[in-house]
């Protein structure tokens, strides 16, 4: 027998394997392709605290190895979300994570407080680095990039509430690990890394930009050498523990993020190409420890090797 239990803040799931924010809904809109209550956890579609209509269409193109979205953060807001979606969340037996996004820090706080009342949510997902939405407590275009803010939102949102706090950051700036320790250093129980690159894509027939926001965040496989670097960086600077995400595809995929330094990991990108990946991504996990003689999934967090021989 194996032990896939890992930790995260407050949170102890019986797998690794997370459902990522924005590829799953609310969870009700996969129930017909996959057990959701078979995974570690899952990760809601980010809410605001008012209905957003988001970004123009197209919103979603793909790219060699990868997916370029642009939904700027579409949802029905917090209202919406306690009257409709909390009643099927509810029903879930795995831990309901909640991410959330706001222009101001009333706002996050706002969300935080109303969220933390609801007892089947176990942890607050902070989006403090969506690449298609600006915040006003910056003169950085995320808040992730700024080092200051992003301990200053995370310390203002630990004080309203004792649901495990994620802080989810960007690959986007000079030095993750400054980023991660000012997270850290904020009273975040733990970290996702990483969220989408930015970029584009040109239609050279029409000489127009792919999507109607013109620019939007880069996910999938092509970005998986980039976020692992991220987790690697951070996993050396933090003491708090990392969710790996960002081009996870298989077990392959997951094993390289946990080897890292991450005690969990999302599967995103994968959900539109194959909704049964997480499972089979956690099946493979599996294998592997069984072949490696691991008797924990823990044993292998941060476990990479040198080159030294």
């Amino acid at each position: 027998m194996v032990s896939l239990k890992t930790t995260i803040g407050k949170l102890e799931l019986k797998n690794p394997v997370i459902l990522a924010s924005g590829t799953c809904g609310f969870g009700k809109e996969i129930k017909s392709l996959i057990d959701v209550n078979k995974l570690g956890a899952i990760v809601t579609k980010t809410i605001t605290l008012n209905k957003k209509e988001g970004n123009p269409p197209p919103r979603i193109a793909e790219t060699a190895s990868g997916l370029l979205n642009s939904i700027g953060l579409d949802n029905d807001g917090l209202k919406d979300f306690l009257f409709e979606k909390i009643s099927y969340l509810g029903k879930l037996k795995i831990p309901v994570i909640v991410s959330i996004a706001g222009n101001t820090t009333e706002e996050f706080t706002k969300l935080t407080k109303e969220i933390s009342k609801i007892p089947c949510i176990k942890g607050i997902e902070i989006n403090l680095s969506c690449p298609n939405v600006i915040h006003k407590g910056t003169k950085f275009p995320l808040l992730a990039q700024d080092k200051k803010a992003t301990e200053a939102i995370i310390a203002k949102l630990r004080k309203v509430t004792k649901k495990t706090l994620i802080a989810k950051l960007s690959p986007s700036v000079t030095d993750i690990k400054e980023i991660a320790k000012a997270a850290e250093s904020g009273g975040a129980d733990a970290i996702s890394l990483v969220n989408t690159y930015p970029g584009m894509l040109v239609d050279i027939y029409t000489m127009k930009p792919k999507l109607g926001a013109v620019t939007g965040g880069l996910s999938g496989p092509c970005i998986k050498p980039l976020a692992l670097k991220c987790v690697w960086d951070a996993y050396n600077t933090v003491n708090i523990p990392i969710i790996g995400m960002g081009g996870i595809m298989t077990s392959g995929d997951a094993i390289e993020f946990i080897l890292c330094g991450a005690s969990a990991i999302q599967v995103g990108t994968a959900n539109f190409v194959n909704p049964k990946a997480p499972l089979e991504i956690l099946e493979g996990i599996k294998q592997y420890l069984k072949e490696k003689k691991v008797n924990s999934i823990k044993s292998l967090i941060g476990k990479l090797k040198n080159n030294e021989k």
